[in-house]
């Protein structure tokens, strides 16, 4: 959306000034450091709307920056790094990356990505601030407030990134649908997923990690073998509240 706040995180001066040319041209208001410590500071200072963010940094590397941003905010968080290696790319979105894109990128296909979060984020804030009543969703020791965006599992509360938080939501408000992977990406990162469904797998992990009383046998998120994964219901056991 124009007039959104970039804050682009990166210590190569050319694609620095790249990506800003890119933004500046969509109307975005681009703010930049190659220092990672400074990217935390300005992450709460100036609470950008979406954060472009490098792993090669001075100071804190990219993953460092990720983690410590969680800890205040729920921005979303697209890293950009010449780490193309499946393990650096899971462990980007295990410490709480909604995205990941590899250098050398396409300008274009990087703007798309931004649209899409600002754009999702968007509609998320505006359904929040729409819904009166809200709803709580209880099921057998989960609950998911939608309006307040907490989830408790056994009473206690449990923190979820935005992404992951938007992942849970679809699911457990259309139980027993069974999403394919492509689709669930699409539906939830709102651009095509180009084949890479790595960031919905790795995002669905985080999840059962966080809210199954045994994230390897998992009774909320089941697999559907061939298609993807829904969430389980079995008949009296969820409960909405208005």
């Amino acid at each position: 959306m124009s007039g959104s706040k970039i804050l682009v995180v990166d210590d190569e001066a050319d694609i620095t000034e790249l990506i800003t040319l890119y933004m500046e041209r969509e109307g975005y208001a681009v703010h930049t450091t190659d220092n990672g410590e400074d990217a935390v500071q300005m992450a709460e200072s100036i609470a950008p709307d979406m954060i472009l963010l490098d792993i090669s940094l001075k100071n804190l590397d990219g993953f460092e920056v990720c983690k410590q941003i969680r800890t205040i905010s729920n921005v979303p968080i697209l890293f950009i790094s010449c780490m193309s290696d499946d393990t650096d790319i899971i462990h980007g979105l295990t410490v709480g990356g909604d995205d990941y894109m590899t250098k050398p990128f396409s300008p274009s296909q990087l703007v798309a990505r931004v649209k899409a979060h600002l754009r999702r984020q968007s509609v998320n804030e505006q359904r929040s601030i729409e819904r009166i009543t809200g709803e709580v969703l209880q099921l057998d020791g989960l609950e998911i407030n939608l309006p307040a965006r907490t989830v408790h599992v056994q009473d206690r509360e449990v923190f979820l990134s935005a992404k992951e938080f938007e992942l849970l939501v679809r699911l457990a408000k259309t139980p027993n649908r069974a999403f394919a992977l492509d689709d669930l990406y699409t539906i939830v990162w709102g651009h095509d997923s180009m084949g890479d469904t790595r960031t919905l797998m790795v995002h669905i992990s985080n999840l059962r990690k966080k809210i199954e009383p045994d994230p390897a046998n998992p009774i909320y998120i089941v697999t559907v073998r061939g298609v993807g994964y829904k969430f389980n219901f079995k008949e009296g056991n969820l409960h909405v509240q208005r």
